[in-house]
């Protein structure tokens, strides 16, 4: 007799300037669905153009994100209804944290991890890089449902970093509730973990070990082409011409994409300063979660 696993139930909603996790309440889901789901700058477009290659296979004007809604942006609100007219193989995103998603048996979810530095180094570049657009919307959508809003003029990287830590613990979507969250999940049959370091370190395995678990054959002639196609260069290249990232970000696609490298901190922080983000992660992650978090291994 074979016993149903333990689905996770959402027990909260989340809905500030950036998400509104109700928009998943009523979502129709479909068998062969696919979730990204990440905390914000772990290497969730990078994954969309993973995933949009796998289906696709090569296709080099893809740029993943443009045609993988995320259901729950509140800076988009046709999400929903673009996911629900697609007819090819459907790949979301979300950034929520699992207690405020609704999860479906049906869907495969793909959860990113990175070292929290290198996620608050890419976060600060994103928030700091907002037009005067972006800016004005977001402060819009905080004050409709009450929520703080990243302020203008965003303060040095090192001191972004210190407040960041400080802070997290008692955000909504804390960045370390988020990660240990869907760390849990893991043992479900549709959840895998990912990590960003492993993605740098060898892209061809990860691509493989992905594809594997979304049941996608690869046609190795088109691989290579692949491959290629999720480097950082063409998907500066692919996102250049978003006309949606070039009302929220100077510089557009080119300046969303950012560099997609890691240790950057390493020339800011002092080695306590940069120890500060372990200490952190050992208060709010199980000693497994944290090493996963930091170095992408996972236990034997």
């Amino acid at each position: 007799m074979t016993t149903e696993p333990a689905w996770p139930k959402k027990t909260r909603e989340i809905r500030n300037f950036l998400m509104d996790s109700s928009r998943w309440n009523d979502f129709a889901f479909r068998d062969d669905d696919i979730v990204i789901a990440t905390w914000s700058k772990s290497g969730t477009t990078w994954m969309q153009q993973i995933v949009s290659q796998l289906i696709f296979q090569g296709d080099d004007k893809m740029f993943g994100q443009a045609i993988s809604p995320w259901i729950d942006f509140q800076l988009q609100p046709g999400a929903p209804a673009q996911a629900a007219a697609q007819t090819h193989r459907r790949f979301m995103k979300t950034h929520l944290p699992l207690d405020a998603l609704v999860f479906s048996p049906r869907a495969k979810y793909l959860y990113v991890g990175r070292d929290t530095r290198d996620v608050v180094w890419s976060f600060h570049h994103h928030i700091s890089s907002f037009t005067p657009y972006a800016h004005k919307l977001i402060a819009e959508l905080a004050a409709k449902t009450g929520s703080f809003a990243p302020p203008p003029d965003v303060p040095d990287v090192k001191t972004f970093y210190h407040i960041w830590l400080q802070t997290d613990a008692s955000a909504e979507n804390s960045f370390f509730r988020n990660v240990q969250g869907w760390w849990d999940a893991q043992v479900l049959p549709n959840v895998l973990l990912l990590h960003y370091a492993k993605l740098k370190a060898d892209l061809p395995r990860e691509v493989r070990r992905i594809a594997a678990f979304l049941g996608i054959a690869i046609d190795e002639a088109k691989f290579p082409r692949m491959l290629l196609n999720c480097s950082l260069e063409h998907m500066k290249d692919v996102s250049a011409d978003d006309e949606f990232l070039g009302r929220l970000f100077e510089g557009g696609g080119r300046t969303f994409v950012n560099k997609g490298t890691n240790d950057r901190w390493r020339d800011v922080l002092s080695p306590e300063e940069a120890a500060l983000a372990e200490v952190a992660a050992a208060k709010n992650l199980t000693p497994a979660c944290a090493h996963w978090l930091k170095t992408g291994e996972l236990p034997a």
